[in-house]
């Protein structure tokens, strides 16, 4: 570990993000919506600042005040959480773990996104590294855990890297680790020890949600066997339903529209799974199950009850994206915009239900979501090639690629 040059205002950093914040993996609720409204724009929106950033597919984040971003230092096996002020984008403060080394196809950054909580701010890196990170008063930092969980509980590293993003619930942080008996492990997000670990699972690169309340309050998980609900208190089983990609590459956040859930995959498509009890315990049902719905790492995501917005792929001669509209009910596609990027296109739904794009040549598109046509609104080359998901809080959006990390005016 070692920190760099510091200077942090604690002013901001109190101990809970603001509900307009963008505190971890697909923003407040974890799903992808934001209350931000959106105009259509002319031209290109206005870069506020930019900021040099090393290798990696990680997201920002966003929480009182300061953009945090974990990526890899240059030329080491070193991986780096920085902070910058929000709106003026002046570095603040940045520390650096050691890894243990990793190479991939795809690059060999780091993939998961932070998630602030309290006082820390959690990583978890590429080869499995569980970090917490507080920021103090006197403009120091330090780590307050830090655990090599692949090799804490045995565990082999994914093809391309630990991705699953870590989830806050209350007291813990969750992560999907992928060793017997800790496919997914519950840590207590302050000292680091161990609350409960479960099931076999080998993990995926998806990442954990947790649904509902009181009894019915789930930790829902997509692993590489399949869907899986636990106790998010104890780790106690409710359900499994298979659901295993022939690749083991099920990336997709699983998505709850009302009373259904759906999670996709590269190979498998996607499923609807009606959320129902039984035996006074949460159980589920499959209502529709379509293999033309190919999501490779694009997180669907709904606009109201009855549709839901999915990003599809055909890797075969080539790789190519379509965008399609699909009835929540049945999983029928209403229609579908072909060939908006290569591998990933990341969906963010506003506060007035309109739909921002992200392409993975970085172009940003703004849609008119409904259920008669594809409808445009305004479209700009906004970054360089990028799989991460932008964020979205108080009219900025704040985008990285593998060189830059950019804040966007969104609303003049």
């Amino acid at each position: 570990m070692r920190w760099l040059a510091l200077a942090l205002i604690w002013a901001t950093l109190t101990f809970a993000a603001r509900a307009d914040d963008w505190p971890q993996w697909l923003g407040p609720n974890r799903n992808g919506i934001s209350k931000e409204i959106v105009k259509p724009w002319k031209g290109q929106p206005k870069v506020l600042w930019q900021a040099d950033v090393g290798e990696g597919h990680s997201s920002p984040i966003l929480a009182k005040g300061h953009v945090y971003l974990l990526d890899k230092v240059a030329e080491k096996d070193q991986e780096r959480l920085t902070a910058w002020t929000a709106d003026t984008g002046k570095q603040v403060g940045s520390m650096s773990h050691d890894r243990v080394p990793f190479a991939s196809m795809f690059g060999t950054g780091p993939r998961a996104t932070p998630a602030f909580g309290g006082d820390l701010i959690y990583t978890l890196g590429v080869a499995g590294r569980l970090s917490a990170e507080e920021f103090a008063a006197d403009g120091t930092g330090k780590t307050r855990f830090s655990i090599d969980t692949l090799k804490e509980f045995e565990a082999k590293n994914l093809t391309f890297g630990v991705s699953a993003s870590p989830l806050i619930d209350g007291d813990l942080v969750i992560a999907l680790v992928g060793g017997k008996g800790a496919g997914i492990v519950a840590f207590d997000r302050q000292k680091g020890s161990v609350a409960w670990k479960a099931l076999d699972d080998p993990a995926s690169y998806a990442s954990p949600i947790i649904v509902g309340e009181g009894k019915n309050r789930q930790l829902i998980a997509l692993t590489q066997l399949g869907l899986v609900s636990l106790s998010p208190k104890d780790g106690q089983e409710n359900w499994k339903f298979p659901f295993r990609d022939l690749l083991s590459e099920s990336s997709t956040t699983p998505v709850v529209i009302g009373d259904l859930l759906v999670a996709s995959s590269v190979t498998r498509g996607a499923v609807a799974l009606k959320m129902t009890e039984k035996d006074g315990r949460p159980a589920v049902e499959q209502v529709w199950n379509k293999t033309e719905l190919t999501c490779y790492f694009s997180t669907p995501v709904p606009v109201g009850k009855e549709h839901i917005y999915m990003v599809t792929g055909t890797f075969l001669p080539k790789p190519a994206l379509v965008l399609r509209c699909v009835e929540t009910a049945t999983g029928k596609t209403l229609w579908k915009n072909e060939n908006i990027g290569k591998y990933h296109a990341a969906l963010l739904r506003t506060g007035d239900d309109k739909l921002l794009m992200l392409s993975d040549d970085g172009q940003l598109t703004l849609i008119d979501p409904g259920p008669a046509a594809y409808k445009e609104l305004a479209r700009a080359k906004i970054c360089g090639e990028t799989w991460a998901h932008p964020a979205l809080a108080n009219g900025k959006l704040y985008v990285r690629d593998n060189r830059k990390l950019f804040c966007l005016q969104m609303n003049e």
